[in-house]
């Protein structure tokens, strides 16, 4: 579908990989708990033989941090911590989903995909009308997502065993939130049609 992007949401190494900081965490718990890589990958897979053209969102900051917000509490660790520098393997796609030089690739300094960064860009120059979205996690990235996206006028369509929070009850109460901006489906279900 022309008309259509799948947008993959935050599956980076420091994230959803087994050897990365988050990996042995609640995170890494959940996303193979949820088979989170399997799913996404599948639903990556479906959407190539469907046409849709396929977007990695990637959180990152530069090597020194320039554009890390000081005083938010969800990144504020990232410097400390040094996780989420661009140009390491930590912000480089989880290698299960297959990433391909022809993939967008959509660079982030925040939550939403969609601040001070080239999506809409991307979306408009491809006469894009309906965002497919799945990542992690679903009470950060994904909310904001849909719902920007919603804002934005565009249709939008959440793959639900390709997000995952911190927990099974986080989970529920994110996708609970989302039903009234968007169109839920699985991996499984979707067509891309």
């Amino acid at each position: 579908m022309k008309d259509s992007i799948y947008l993959v949401l935050d599956m980076v190494n420091d994230l959803v990989h087994a050897d990365g900081p988050n990996g042995k965490a609640a995170y890494g718990e959940q996303v193979r708990g949820r088979r989170i890589l399997e799913n996404t990958r599948r639903a990556i897979d479906k959407a190539r033989a469907a046409g849709v053209p396929v977007g990695f969102v990637r959180v990152g900051f530069s090597p020194d941090y320039r554009e890390c917000p000081p005083n938010s509490p969800i990144f504020s660790g990232a410097r400390t911590n040094g996780i989420f520098k661009l140009g390491t393997w930590g912000t480089e796609t989880h290698p299960d989903l297959g990433q391909q030089p022809g993939d967008f690739d959509i660079v982030k300094h925040r939550v939403s995909p969609f601040y001070a960064t080239n999506l809409e860009a991307i979306l408009r120059a491809n006469g894009v009308h309906r965002i497919y979205c799945s990542g992690i996690s679903t009470n950060a990235v994904v909310q904001a997502t849909v719902r920007e996206g919603h804002d934005r006028d565009y249709e939008i369509v959440v793959i639900e065993d390709g997000c995952c929070a911190l927990s099974v009850e986080e989970q529920e109460h994110a996708i609970g939130g989302l039903k009234r901006f968007c169109r839920l489906t699985t991996s499984q279900d979707i067509g891309f049609d």
